[in-house]
C-alpha cells in the first residue's frame, strides 16, 4: 500500500494524478495548508521542510518502506514502479525528460513565483505579477508550438504529460485569457477526458 500525503496545489496533484493513473494502489492523507497541518511533529517527522506531497510505498525497493518527497520524484518513481508512461524508444525516452523539466522547473517555478507574488509576498508589485504571467504564457505558447502534429510530448503519453498537466488545469484561465494556444488546449482536453486524470485531480 502506498500512502500519499498532499494538498490540492499543482505538487500535490501531480503526485496524485501520477499515483491513479499508474493504476497503483494507494491512499490519500490531505494535509490542509490553510491550517498548517504541514507543519504539525508529526508530518514532519515524513519531510523536515513541511512540505508536501510526501509519498510513503509500504512495499518499496527490496520490499522495505521508502518514503520520497518531491512531486517530480513520486511521478517518476509511480511510472517506474507500474512499467507504465515510460518511453523504451531512446528518442521519446529523451523528449520525455526534457519535458518532464521543462515543465517541474519552467512552467512549475513560474507559477509558484504568480502565486508567491500575489498571496504571500509582503509586497505586491503589479509589474512583477504581469511580468511572471508573461513568463509563463511564454512557456505554454512553446509548449504549443512543439505540440503541433503531436498528440503528447513524447509522441507517446508520457510521464511527461503526467508532470505538466496540473499545472495547465490550475493556470487554464490565464491561458484561456491569453487565447491561442489551440494544440495546447486540444492536449488538455484529451488529458482531462482521462479517467485516471479525473481521479487523480479530485482526490
Amino acid at each position: 500500500m502506498i500512502d500519499l500525503y498532499m494538498w490540492g496545489t499543482a505538487n500535490g496533484l501531480r503526485a496524485s494524478v501520477a499515483l491513479a493513473e499508474c493504476g497503483l494502489e494507494h491512499r490519500v492523507h490531505k494535509v490542509d495548508l490553510t491550517k498548517g497541518e504541514q507543519k504539525k511533529p508529526e508530518f514532519l517527522k515524513l519531510n523536515p521542510l513541511g512540505m508536501i506531497p510526501v509519498m510513503v510505498d509500504q512495499q518499496g525497493p527490496g520490499g522495505k518502506p521508502l518514503t520520497l518527497t518531491q512531486s517530480g520524484a513520486i511521478l517518476v518513481y509511480a511510472c517506474e514502479k507500474a512499467a507504465k508512461f515510460i518511453p523504451t524508444e531512446p528518442r521519446r525516452r529523451a523528449m520525455a525528460a526534457q519535458w518532464a523539466m521543462a515543465a517541474a522547473s519552467d512552467v512549475a517555478g513560474t507559477s509558484a513565483a504568480i502565486f508567491l507574488s500575489e498571496v504571500v509576498a509582503p509586497e505586491k508589485s503589479p509589474a512583477n505579477i504581469e511580468f511572471f504571467k508573461n513568463r509563463l504564457l511564454n512557456f505554454f505558447r512553446n509548449i504549443d508550438r512543439h505540440l503541433a502534429g503531436r498528440q503528447y510530448l513524447a509522441d507517446e503519453m508520457s510521464f511527461a504529460d503526467l508532470m505538466l498537466y496540473p499545472n495547465y488545469a490550475l493556470r487554464k484561465p490565464l491561458i484561456e485569457a491569453a487565447g491561442g494556444m489551440e494544440n495546447l488546449k486540444r492536449w488538455g482536453d484529451a488529458l482531462a477526458a482521462r479517467p485516471g486524470v479525473q481521479k487523480g485531480m479530485t482526490p
